[in-house]
């Protein structure tokens, strides 16, 4: 149901492995991105889903790129828009922290966001800025957009540096502090990440209905590749859209129809294009127009339309 067959060869590119390894030094993510992104790169391979982060998406009536506005002192009503259209993440992240260590959850998992988005960048600065300008002067035509995703990071996430840490442990941790401080999508991410706060199915399949009724975009995404073929044969999901590529994909199409942050400059398009080297070959495409025309067959397009429709109306599993 999965074939890159037939597709116009502009919707995608995921650069051959040698250039990638020689030119990054394989320098990897870590987190939801990270993870995210190697499992879109096999999805690429394989013909299976792409695999995992505000503006709204196209289906709320929203079109075009994402505000690149700065943040300003203080916490914003909307902590998630802040850091889609935010600039200096570092400062921001520095605010979060503190009002995270003050019990709140949501900034916890903001944090836990900025970390996983600027992980990449922060083993190496100068190395990623040089890794930026050797792609830049192999004159890469067909993505246009792989630079300006890695301007966008680099520029989104100076301040960071290896120091900082920012790897798969802190990310972990940061996601257990803002569950346990009762934030529904980095529990949703510790299930994602094989870490969840209990690992008996009465609670993971708890933890599904939660999601489902939060109908939380964040939530969907964050859940997502547990969700995939790693349910596949457990009965804590049966009756859920689980379990197969499908389902996972599925799950991050309803968080784009939901509301997350899916457009052409979102931090989801960005950290695929610009961590893990997958990009759309027209700049101006949204996450859902890539998946339909880089992922989905066309005999496979009614089947994820009803996913994604159950997903957005289910209250739980069947």
């Amino acid at each position: 149901m999965f074939s890159l067959l037939a597709r116009k060869p502009w919707y995608l590119l995921l650069l051959p492995a040698a250039v990638l390894l020689a030119v990054l030094g394989f320098r990897g993510g870590s987190g939801m991105q990270g993870a995210d992104s190697r499992e879109m790169a096999a999805a690429m391979v394989t013909r299976a889903p792409l695999s995992e982060d505000a503006g709204l998406a196209p289906a709320s009536g929203v079109s075009g790129r994402e505000r690149d506005t700065a943040i300003g002192p203080g916490l914003p009503l909307d902590l998630r828009a802040a850091f889609e259209s935010g600039r200096d993440l570092f400062s921001y992240a520095r605010q979060l922290r503190a009002a995270a260590a003050a019990g709140d959850a949501e900034a916890a998992w903001i944090v836990s966001r900025i970390y996983d988005y600027c992980g990449v960048y922060a083993m190496d600065p100068q190395g990623y800025a040089l890794d930026s300008g050797t792609l830049a002067s192999m004159g890469l035509k067909d993505v246009p957009g792989l630079v300006a995703a890695r301007e966008r990071v680099g520029s989104s996430c100076i301040g960071f540096t290896a120091a900082d840490g920012l790897g798969s442990a802190l990310i972990l941790q940061q996601r257990h502090d803002a569950a346990v401080a009762g934030n529904l999508a980095a529990e949703a991410a510790l299930l994602a990440m094989g870490e969840p706060l209990r690992k008996d199915a009465a609670y993971r399949r708890d933890l599904v209905e939660r999601v489902l009724h939060s109908q939380d975009p964040e939530a969907f995404l964050a859940i997502s590749a547990a969700m995939g073929v790693a349910a596949a044969g457990d009965d804590a999901y049966r009756g859920f859209v689980a379990g197969d590529q499908f389902s996972q994909l599925a799950w991050q199409l309803a968080a784009c129809k939901l509301g997350l942050a899916c457009g052409p400059d979102s931090s989801l398009m960005t950290g695929y294009c610009a961590n893990g080297g997958i990009c759309s070959r027209d700049p101006d495409q949204d996450f859902e127009s890539f998946v339909y025309d880089a992922a989905v067959s066309r005999q496979g397009i009614e089947r994820m339309n009803q996913l994604v429709d159950s997903l957005r109306k289910s209250q739980g599993g069947a």
